[in-house]
């Protein structure tokens, strides 16, 4: 998700598969571990959750073990559960240059079958805690389609801002879209 700047997601606004309830459910949060590759690859792969990032389809699982496996300090990685399945993950990555390690990138994804139900706030919530109060970031960043407007509302509910419109920057499903360049400050 890194590769040509982060996507978040946090919600599919063109193909969501949850009613706009107003369930919420709480879900377990953990760090990532290399046993939880196949069910992340799941979900990757799911039309939804690919619609609102830059993956290619058909990802396959050998990809995410090594993501998993490369990941470092400077990455937090967790994942959400609902009753023992992985239902979504998200992480924060630190800028690894001197100058930039102030900054984090956030990456938030979720089943297309759990959107809507406070999970994506949930993870958001616990990884901006870690930006705060565990490594004193004092940017964390995200990119997101700008027409996804649930993941949008989210960001803008966690004090993050629009700092800017990428035109045409993300292809998805044939067309190109525009992306914005989102973040939140704590100065």
């Amino acid at each position: 998700m890194h590769r040509a700047g982060p996507i978040a997601f946090a919600g599919n606004a063109m193909t969501n598969t949850t009613s706009p309830s107003s369930e919420k459910i709480q879900p377990q949060l953990r760090a990532v571990r290399p046993s939880d590759a196949e069910a992340l690859c799941a979900i990757f792969n799911m039309p939804g959750f690919r619609w609102g990032t830059l993956r290619m389809p058909f990802e396959m699982v050998e990809q995410v073990e090594r993501r998993i496996a490369k990941s470092g300090q400077e990455t937090t990685w967790i994942v959400a559960e609902v009753d023992g399945k992985i239902v979504g993950h998200g992480n924060l990555v630190v800028q690894g240059s001197p100058r930039r390690s102030h900054i984090g990138e956030i990456n938030i994804g979720l089943d297309d079958a759990f959107v809507g139900k406070g999970i994506g706030a949930a993870i958001l919530g616990a990884l901006l805690d870690v930006a705060d109060n565990w490594r004193a970031l004092k940017r964390v960043e995200l990119t997101v389609y700008a027409d996804n407007e649930p993941a949008v509302r989210l960001y803008k509910n966690h004090g993050f801002e629009v700092e800017g419109r990428l035109v045409k920057a993300g292809f998805t499903d044939g067309q190109y879209h525009d992306l914005l360049s989102m973040a939140r400050l704590r100065f």
